[in-house]
């Protein structure tokens, strides 16, 4: 137990951990992010991202410097849950849920990236997994949303393969070029009958009353 309740938050599956992004775990991720293990090609993330910068060390402090900013901002209209995913006991990348309004509409965005060194295994669709289970069974969401890069087969399909549905297409930039976004929406009716038994949730009932979340 910590005296600040989003840390005791986590959640596991039979695969992998999510666990609260302290500054000791971001400190074992900071190595893949200055390498650039967080990249990818398409490039993934709209613009402004701090994962774009191209010195590492400016990297590396202004990705940090927006998770502490992210961190520091947990009330009812606003909040941003940050977590290091943790395989085989390493971190190997990070899945935030967002709320926006939630005590009004219950519903959650998604955000994440994984290494490159843990692709291609299943990880990406696992991970979104645990926070949608966090998401509807802990916190009470009716509704989570996603987005990609329409070049982003990965996420899309992870969308897709879990359920989601396609909710409208728009534009954003990355690295300041136009590119296309597809948009995805996935109701708790639909997450139901594909809800998993073997994901658990530590630390919930405290963060609950942190974000003033009500039954």
């Amino acid at each position: 137990m910590t005296f600040y309740a989003a840390f005791d938050v986590h959640v596991t599956t039979a695969r992998l951990e999510l666990r609260a992004a302290t500054d000791e775990l971001l400190e074992g991720l900071a190595p893949l992010v200055a390498a650039g293990k967080a990249a990818a090609h398409p490039p993934p993330y709209d613009d402004p991202i701090s994962l774009y910068e191209s010195d590492p060390e400016i990297r590396v402090q202004r990705w940090l410097q927006g998770i502490w900013r992210g961190r520091g901002r947990v009330d009812s209209d606003a909040w941003r849950l940050y977590f290091v995913v943790m395989f085989d006991g390493q971190p190997v990348g990070m899945q935030d849920l967002i709320g926006d309004r939630f005590s009004v509409h219950r519903t959650v965005t998604t955000f994440s990236w994984l290494s490159a060194d843990a692709r291609g295994n299943g990880v990406g669709k696992e991970m979104r997994e645990a926070i949608l289970h966090l998401a509807f069974e802990g916190l009470g969401a009716r509704e989570a949303r996603s987005d990609a890069f329409h070049d982003n087969l990965g996420s899309n399909a992870v969308s897709r393969g879990l359920g989601y549905r396609e909710n409208g297409i728009d534009w954003d930039t990355r690295l300041d070029e136009p590119a296309l976004l597809q948009r995805w929406r996935l109701t708790y009716d639909a997450w139901l009958p594909q809800r998993r038994n073997d994901i658990k949730l530590h630390g919930v009932t405290a963060c609950k009353r942190l974000l003033a979340i009500q039954a």
